[in-house]
């Protein structure tokens, strides 16, 4: 499936206790992987485990869901095609209930339609097997860092919209509008410098830490997503062949 995969997986490696299903390893925080090929869930709990995160592995969606329920993960890494119940439906599931855990979808299908429904239904990251363990396992530091938000950006108010960096909350005329870790983010980047037009390689430098991610249709998806959560009027605005602007 990817290279990585294929070298033996040893039962704890040296100097990282390996965190089976149960209580977690060195305190950076329990990751739910929903992942039923075994070779592939070995392979991520090992490289998570070394990166020092506990890891609890499920095989099906419906088995996941329930985990996730029960254990309160600090991430979650969900395989797109899974067994009873597949990684959509449980990210739709989850997002339904109003947990907006930080998710990175992982999947053997390399197709723009599943990424871009796996994005608009919540998930905050997306990787296509084959990939490398070491970009998974940066993939879900840089989601965890943001989502913590060691540079807090001051509070700033564009049009009906109020963003509190500390807090990470957000409002729209008065009501408070529920966002995801990459969507905060977002939007707290056009409104860092209202006017200011940021192009798509710019946003998906700064935000997500990447300058090819999806040819910049990812910033579309998660623009569109935004929009919709906060409804019309709003402050996002498109500048036609450059990229996007808060004003």
């Amino acid at each position: 499936m990817f290279g990585e995969c294929k070298v033996a997986v040893p039962a704890a490696a040296a100097g990282h206790p390996m965190h089976l299903n149960g209580a977690m390893a060195e305190g950076r925080g329990l990751v739910v992987i929903v992942e039923d090929e075994p070779a592939i869930a070995d392979v991520e709990r090992l490289y998570l485990a070394q990166a020092g995160y506990g890891v609890h592995v499920e095989r099906d969606g419906a088995a996941g869901l329930a985990a996730i329920r029960r254990l309160r993960p600090a991430a979650v890494i969900l395989d797109v095609g899974l067994p009873v119940m597949d990684g959509i439906e449980l990210c739709r599931t989850l997002r339904a209930e109003g947990d907006w855990t930080p998710l990175i979808f992982v999947t053997a299908r390399d197709d723009e339609v599943d990424r871009v429904i796996g994005l608009e239904l919540g998930g905050d990251d997306y990787l296509t097997k084959p990939f490398s363990p070491r970009e998974l396992v940066a993939r879900l530091r840089g989601l965890l860092r943001r989502q913590e938000g060691p540079g807090t950006p001051p509070p700033v108010t564009v049009g009906d919209v109020s963003l509190d960096g500390a807090s990470r909350r957000v409002t729209c005329r008065g009501y408070e509008i529920t966002l995801t870790t990459i969507e905060f983010d977002l939007l707290a980047k056009l409104m860092s410098s209202p006017g200011q037009v940021f192009s798509r390689e710019q946003l998906l430098s700064s935000v997500w830490g990447q300058v090819d991610y999806g040819a910049g249709r990812t910033v579309d998806v998660h623009v569109a997503q935004l929009r919709a959560k906060l409804g019309e009027p709003n402050p996002i605005r498109t500048v036609r062949g450059v990229g996007y602007a808060a004003s």
